[in-house]
This record gives structure tokens, sequence and C-alpha cells, in this order.
């Protein structure tokens, strides 16, 4: 998971990220220059399952309150250097998800992100059972029947993106910016498409059904095959050139 950390003490920063890095996580720090309205405005939809951990620095409400209006829907969690009920009350209704004391668990910090996702994609618990392929939205990898299907890192982030909304078509930008965000090292634009097939082949290989659809042109689709399956069936068979054939019935 990639976090964005505005520390402006570098000390503190890097004390931060190391208990980050050490959870698991990718961070990139961001001075205050991030915060202005045309440079949120242009990485917006870059951040979408991003965290932003943003300490408390006098002027923390007004980055929140730009961040939202201009359209940033990631996890954003504020970090006060003490308790300070008050305080945290003004951050969360500016705009941020939640409010941590000093000092911060890596873990902690990653486990309250990734529930606010989930949920903002209408998820309660921290799995969802799509066919016979159970996803976790906590870090586990996916199994079958209770088989753990090994995904490697990007593998797994990807796998994680399209299982928080499974049956909807997501683009490879989408994808691309979910998972790789605002990191410095960025790979080409193909290696999408080749971490698809990678996890594609594993359900496969694990279920004997396809799971991720390509949509030409439009992206990828996480499904339950079962229910695809279903679907086809009850749908009107057609002519070939698209018109509709109402199934025959005898004559009264």
């Amino acid at each position: 998971m990639q976090v964005l950390l505005f520390e402006p003490n570098k000390t503190i920063a890097s004390a931060f990220i190391k208990r980050l890095e050490a959870a698991g996580a990718k961070c990139v720090s961001i001075d205050k220059d991030f915060f202005d309205a045309d440079a949120v405005k242009a990485v917006a939809s870059s951040i979408t399952t991003a965290a932003l951990l943003i300490s408390d620095d006098g002027a923390a409400e007004g980055y929140i309150k730009t961040l939202r209006a201009n359209g940033c829907k990631s996890p954003i969690i504020s970090i006060l250097g003490q308790k300070d009920s008050s305080r945290a009350r003004e951050l969360i209704d500016s705009g941020a998800d939640d409010a941590l004391v000093v000092p911060i668990n890596g873990e902690e910090v990653l486990a309250r992100a990734k529930a606010i996702i989930r949920r903002s994609y209408g998820h309660v618990s921290a799995s969802v059972t799509i066919g016979d392929v159970k996803a976790y939205f906590d870090g586990r990898d996916p199994e079958v029947n209770g088989q753990r299907i090994r995904l490697s890192g990007r593998e797994h982030a990807i796998f994680t993106h399209l299982a928080l909304q499974p049956g909807r078509v997501i683009s490879k930008e989408q994808i691309y910016a979910a998972v790789y965000g605002l990191l410095d090292s960025q790979p080409y634009a193909k290696v999408i498409d080749v971490y698809i097939c990678k996890i594609r082949k594993k359900l496969e290989e694990s279920t004997g059904n396809k799971y991720i659809e390509t949509v030409y042109g439009r992206g990828y689709k996480l499904t339950d095959p079962y229910k695809e399956k279903e679907a086809r069936k009850r749908r009107p068979e057609a002519r070939p050139n698209g018109a509709h054939v109402e199934p025959l019935t005898s004559a009264a």
C-alpha cells in the first residue's frame, strides 16, 4: 500500500517512514506545495487507494479541506503531537477520516487505511467471496477451498483493486494509478497486462474457471463465473443482426 506522508520535521518523518515500511507500506514524502489546489487536481486521480498521513502543523485543517475540495477520495489520517479531542474533531470535520496521536504504529495505520478503503467500496468485512475464491482486503492472499493462491506484491495489489469492485470494468489506467500512484519508479504501461495474465492463470489453475475478463478497449473485470453462466442462460436468444428472438409459445 502506498502512503503519502506530510511531516515537516525530517527526523520524525524518517521514524514514521521506517515504521510504515516495516509494516509493508511504500512511502512518498510530500511537502506544503503538494496541497496547492492546482497540484491536487493534477494528482487526485493517481491517489485513489493511497493513504495520506498528515501531521498537524497548525495548518492541517486547510490542507485537508483543499484535498477534499479538489476531488481527493483517498483515506486521510491526521497525526497529532499530543492528545487533543477538540483538535481531532476539527480535523475530522474538515474531511479527515481518522486522527491518531504519536507515537504511531505502522501496522495500525495501514489497517485503519485499508478499512476506510474497503468501506468506501461498500465492503463491511475484511473479505469477499467471489465464486470459489475468497479475497481478503487485509493483506492476505486469496484462497480457494482454504488453499492459498500465492501472489506477488504487485499481483496482490492489482487483484485486490479488482476484488473491491467485482463485476465492474476497471480501466488499465485506474489499475495502474491504484497500484503505482506517485511512486518515483514507475514501469512501462503494458506491465498491467502482464500481471493480469499471471493472476488469471493462477486463478484458473486453482479453480478451473475464468475469473478475470478482458473487456477490449475498456479494461478488466473480476467476475463470478457461476453467476456469469446463469446470466447468459437468462439472456434472450439473438439473431445474427442483433435482433432478439422471443421464445415460441404454443397457441391456446
